[in-house]
Order: structure tokens, then sequence, then C-alpha cells
């Protein structure tokens, strides 16, 4: 495919909607977007915006001002009122629940929305997309005689069928394991391969964004706040509710005790403690405060106080608690404020850990990354 066929695949948006009432529902949703070909995640907490970012591109919802266009195509130009809408705009629109219809085989229900196309042509397109999803073989079997992620597969070869110019997704593998997720996204990754299709991804889970591992747009509260590859995006958010999503564990208020420019770290005071921590320097001054996330896993946690260490931050607490959740062990320790620590359960046993012993955190200076409120 060349330069110039890739370079018309695509999808810009910009636009605002608001939504005023009931008074508790108060909501206003701004982007610029521009979609290329690929996978692109648009990740962010409950609440940010996601959903309704996906209806008011699909033309479900009327945002205004607004200028949807896809591959030269205007979906809407508020300005020259124009609005298509959903069924005129070429968009595979895929929800949480396949919504397959329970009476219709797998190939009648992907075979749905090709009544235009020959027979020939029809059953071609279904064996095609069958065998692209790896469902080939339920092709004559009901939604209720296969199993969730297999529906999913069937629902997501049928909102392909029609030959779409582009594809949004809103958290369309929720609810299934790892395995499967990861699984359908690399036949979806396949499918598109040679389609080369703007695809909009919405999740709120960070393993699916890291199986996806392609471009992130971050949203919450309405609003873009960055775009980019997964780790510039997420593995230092520059929000608190963003470091929530993306899976920080720790959550820290601290005031700023003294900058150290030539060493670019600052010290701070975990708020309510004596407990300092040194974190990269941040625009901050003496006696700000500041907001710090820390992963769980980016915390070793040690029975003796380590010493020739390159971490700067050797904390003393106290474990408080051990919860085992499968293949992790999740530490809660005291040292002047409450750190979740994960462990392996091998760790566990040869450390001999156990509640009220005294421990010694260990953490990276850049393991600590500054958010805002």
């Amino acid at each position: 495919m060349n330069s110039a066929t890739l370079a018309s695949t695509r999808l810009e948006a910009q636009f605002r909607f608001k939504r005023t009432a009931p008074p508790a529902d108060k909501f206003e949703l701004s982007v610029n977007l521009q979609l290329d070909p690929g996978i692109t995640i648009l990740f962010g907490p409950s609440g940010a915006g996601k959903s309704t970012l996906l209806d008011c591109l699909a033309g479900l919802l009327e945002p205004s001002p607004a200028r949807i266009v896809l591959s030269g195509a205007i979906l809407q130009n508020s300005a020259a009122h124009v609005f298509l809408p959903p069924r005129r705009r070429r968009l595979a629109y895929l929800f949480q629940s396949p919504a397959l219809f329970p009476h219709l085989t797998a190939a009648q229900n992907v075979a749905f929305g090709l009544r235009d196309l020959s027979e020939e042509e029809r059953a071609s397109r279904v064996q095609d997309l069958l065998a692209a999803f790896r469902v080939e073989h339920l092709a004559h079997r009901k939604p209720g005689e296969i199993s969730g992620g297999e529906a999913q597969r069937v629902a997501l070869a049928r909102a392909l069928a029609p030959s779409p110019g582009a594809v949004l997704l809103d958290e369309p593998l929720k609810g299934l394991d790892a395995e499967i997720k990861s699984a359908i996204v690399d036949d979806l990754r396949a499918w598109n391969r040679l389609r080369r299709l703007p695809i909009l991804y919405v999740t709120h889970q960070r393993d699916e964004v890291d199986a996806l591992g392609e471009r992130v747009i971050a949203l919450d509260r309405g609003t873009i706040i960055a775009e980019g590859s997964p780790h510039a995006v997420l593995d230092a958010p520059r929000k608190k509710r963003l470091a929530h999503a993306a899976g920080f564990e720790n959550h820290l208020s601290a005031v700023v005790q003294d900058l150290r420019e030539s060493d670019g770290v600052m010290r701070v005071r975990l708020s309510g403690s004596e407990t300092e921590l040194e974190v990269p320097l941040g625009y901050a001054d003496a006696g700000n405060r500041v907001h710090i996330a820390i992963r769980a896993g980016d915390i070793l946690l040690a029975t003796r106080r380590p010493e020739g260490l390159s971490a700067r931050n050797i904390l003393e607490g106290n474990l408080d608690s051990l919860e085992i959740h499968g293949a992790m062990v999740v530490c809660r320790v005291d040292a002047g404020a409450v750190f979740r620590v994960h462990v392996t359960p091998g760790a566990l046993h040869s450390l001999q850990l156990a509640a009220g012993q005294r421990v010694w955190l260990v953490i990276k200076t850049h393991s600590c990354h500054l958010v805002e409120e």
C-alpha cells in the first residue's frame, strides 16, 4: 500500500459536546484528535468521557461545534449544517456486549449487514472473516452454543463485515481472561495489517494497553491530557487520576523541603509524617505541596537494612499485613505513610515475612512520579 493511500485513511475530529441535564450529570467533552492507520488506545478512568467520545464519532450524539472527517469524507460539519446519521458513516462500532442475534447462527450474524452483496460475495466475505477470527468451525452454531470469547470474535467479524473506513471498539474484551484477550487482539492486528484502518480501542485496563502496545491517547474529565507511546503516557503519568488508572498503587501527599538542582532532585516530607523521600526535580519551590505516585512493583522489600545501594530512599517500617492474590502478595507497610508493596510468593517464603515484622523499603528516586492533583 503506497503512502498516498495510507495518508488518506484517517479519521479526524475536532468537537465539543456538553451535557447539562440533569444537574448531577453536567459534563463537557472537548477533543481534537487525528487517528491514523493502526490501533490507537483511548485510555482513562471511569467517567473520563471515553464512550461519549465514541458516540460522538459514530453519530449517536451530536456535538457542536464539530468537524469530523473520515478519509476526506465529511461526517459532520456543524458550520455547514452537515450531519450524517450513523448508518451512513462507514464506522464499525463494537460495544462490551456482543449483542448477537440469538436466533441466527454465527455465519448468519456476520452476514446480516451484507444484504447489498450477491450471495456468492456474501458467503465469501463471511467465510474469510470467520477464518480471520478463528471461528469458522462455529459457523452453524447459535450464540447460546458458544463461549463468551467466541461470541465476541463473531461480533467483531460482524462489525467488520461491511468494510468500514474506521473501527470503534468500546471495551470489547471486558470480562475475558488475559490469554483470550491477547489472542483476539493478535487476530485483530493481523486482520488490519493489510487494510490499515484507523482503530480506536477504548479501555481502562492497563494490561490491554500493554498487549496492544501502539499509540495511546489519555482522556480525563473530557480532555485529552497526554498522547504518545504507552511507555511515555502511562509509565510517567502527569495527572493523579491517570496514575490511578495506569495502576500506580501508592499515592502520597508531601511538602517540598529543598531543591538540589545540580543533582536533579528535591527532598520532600510526607504529610503527617517525619518520613522524607528524594524525588525527581519538579516545578516546585520549598514549602510547596506535591503529590507522588509509586508503583507497588517498583518498591523492594528487605528484612535487614540494606547497604551499598544506588537507590536513594531506604525507609524503615512495620509490615502491617499480607494478602495473597494468586501469583502476587500485597504487603502493606507503615513507614510514616502506608505503602503497598508487591512481592512473589517465593519471596514471601524465603524472607519468612509475617505481619508485625520490621522491614525496610528501597525506592529509586525515578520510581517516584510527581503528578498533578
